[in-house]
């Protein structure tokens, strides 16, 4: 195991080159490549990586919701995977991509999972090796999971107004400037939608890009946890729920809370500031009035 990893709360979620070569052929492991550019994976990726589009493959395309079990379990299947696999993410924006399905993937109950640290950008970087090779594969067999865990990992907008109003840990992981409520969306991305500005009263402000390093890979754990709970003065039992614009960018810190500092209870508001900023009568901090 790499070194670094070995010093985090759950080292074995965490992989390098060396490990996606030794196992390159391995059929109990299924690697996936989850990127915010979906037109990226065709240009090349890693030999053996299917492709999951998060906006076609994980989101439900008429309601506001993440596929059901069944969609779930079909998209495995087509791709593979069966209960057992052993799947590995990896994409661009740092993993934040990434770290996305991985969330999705644990709302269903999948129990092998882990994230090839500094995923797509750091692999090129490093001359790793890139193919434009489609892989095949026969369908799997994947059984319908009994429910979504959306009750454990998932926050809802009523949760999280309970949340803020009993004063209860909130981490917003938007940049600074969508934090004070200068902009509504991530700076050189189109407006969404969203009608006002600003935080949920009492959030901590630490954007997902904190958590990692120049080379996209995750800072050490004696960095994050300068963070997050010496920052922030986060503590490992607290109740955490942590936001951004739709839940991409919340579910890597989410991430790492969880696997890397190895807190206990962290749930991730997918809703997030499109729901938030567009309810009519909630809360609403700004740092820039």
């Amino acid at each position: 195991m790499n070194e670094k990893f070995t010093a985090y709360a759950q080292p074995e979620v965490l992989v390098d080159r060396a490990w996606i070569e030794k196992h390159s052929n391995d059929p109990e492991v299924r690697i996936v490549e989850s990127n915010e550019d979906i037109l990226l994976y065709e240009t090349g990726h890693i030999s053996g990586a299917v492709h999951i589009d998060w906006r076609r493959d994980l989101q439900d395309q008429t309601v506001r919701d993440y596929i059901r079990e069944g969609g779930f379990a079909e998209l495995c299947r087509r791709n593979g995977i069966t209960e057992n696999t052993t799947v590995v993410f990896y994409g661009d924006k740092s993993n934040w991509w990434a770290c996305y399905a991985f969330w999705v993937f644990t709302l269903f109950g999948h129990k092998n999972l882990k994230v090839l640290d500094g995923g797509r950008d750091h692999w090129v970087a490093q001359d790793g090796p890139l193919t434009k090779e489609v892989p095949t594969h026969d369908a799997a067999d994947y059984p319908t999971p009994p429910k979504r865990r959306d009750d454990e990992i998932r926050a809802f907008f009523a949760d999280t107004l309970a949340h803020a109003q009993a004063e209860l840990p909130l981490v917003d992981v938007r940049s600074p400037g969508e934090f004070s409520g200068e902009v509504t969306h991530m700076p050189e991305y189109p407006q969404e939608g969203v009608l006002r500005g600003g935080h949920i009263p009492g959030a901590h402000s630490c954007p997902w890009k904190t958590a990692a390093n120049d080379d996209d890979t995750f800072k050490s754990r004696e960095e994050l946890a300068k963070i997050y709970e010496e920052r922030l003065g986060l503590k490992q039992d607290d109740n955490v729920v942590a936001y951004c614009r739709i839940g991409e960018r919340s579910s890597h810190t989410w991430f790492v809370l969880t696997y890397l500092l190895g807190f206990e209870n962290v749930r991730n508001y997918d809703g997030s500031w499109t729901e938030w900023g567009n309810m009519v009568g909630v809360p609403i901090e700004r740092t820039n009035d």
